[in-house]
């Protein structure tokens, strides 16, 4: 296990990890990002800014305070090897999983999901992901590659199969894609709409949600990699978490905050928000 404990961690995320339900852990690693880079530089600004919002949620009217999560620190950042990066993020998640936790991941680009999820369908054969984001990230391939942010899903559900995927809010892809979601996927363009069938779907068995912040609209959350115009507001996104509260959520992630594309720092304190959030719903 290779991971850096931090000085600081994000607010509420305080217990020890013997006690945590909740074991929250940064990957900041973007070394398939094909447009703007900086990914990486996530997890640190969010649990600095995590200090200008409140451990009480009044959408959940949960407090953070109440429950047991663990922050551990970011895992060992590394260049050059994405194979290796990615064998650390399922050696940990491997590792969280055996401890009868549920790992949340602060992402990093969105590659970040596939190694998790790997780890997860070990125990869990079962398992559903929700995916919220702008972009289908369902290519084969990018440039040649098969293992990229942009065909992260796609790897996904390699390992998963048909109909085990419902994806939300996307409005970005090549046709190709799109296509072939009709077949394998549950892809719902532009918006959350339809949820609630999916939750029915999935009912109790175990789901992984991956969020990719760029779901967002530009106006709200412009501090990401590759903003797409026509996106969801926060209230819809906090109205999709109380939702979630009644999943059997395993496992985590959220991805793609670039913060240094937001000088104002509004980006992270978004990202703040539905860190708190997508915590809260997990323990709820």
């Amino acid at each position: 296990m290779k991971k850096r404990k931090n000085i600081q961690t994000f607010i509420g995320f305080d217990s020890l990890y013997e006690n945590a339900k909740v074991i929250a852990f940064g990957a900041p690693y973007d070394g398939t990002t094909s447009f703007r880079p900086g990914t990486r530089f996530a997890p640190a600004a969010i649990r600095t800014d995590s200090e200008g919002i409140e451990t009480y949620s009044p959408y959940l009217d949960m407090d953070l305070e109440d429950y047991h999560t663990c922050d551990v620190g970011d895992l060992e950042y590394t260049t050059g090897n994405t194979a290796r990066y990615l064998g650390y993020i399922e050696d940990f998640t491997r590792e969280v999983v055996r401890d009868h936790k549920i790992p949340l991941m602060i992402g990093g680009e969105h590659l970040v999901t596939l190694p998790a999820v790997k780890a997860m369908y070990e125990k869990y054969q079962n398992l559903y992901i929700l995916h919220f984001d702008a972009h289908t990230d369902l290519r084969e391939e990018l440039y040649g590659e098969k293992i990229s942010h942009a065909t992260v899903i796609r790897r996904c559900w390699d390992i998963l199969g048909d109909h085990k995927i419902f994806q939300f809010g996307i409005r970005s892809g090549e046709k190709s894609e799109f296509e072939w979601a009709q077949n394998h996927t549950h892809l719902t363009k532009f918006t959350t709409e339809g949820l609630d069938g999916a939750l029915e779907i999935i009912k109790d068995q175990p789901v992984y949600v991956t969020i990719d912040l760029d779901i967002l609209d530009p106006s709200i959350f412009p501090g990401t990699g590759t903003p797409e115009a026509g996106g969801i507001t926060f209230k819809e996104m906090m109205k999709v978490i109380m939702q979630l509260k009644s999943l059997n959520i395993v496992g985590a992630d959220m991805v793609e905050l670039s913060p240094h594309y937001d000088a104002s720092g509004v980006s992270t304190a978004v990202a703040c928000k539905v860190l708190r959030e997508l915590t809260l719903a997990i323990h709820g």
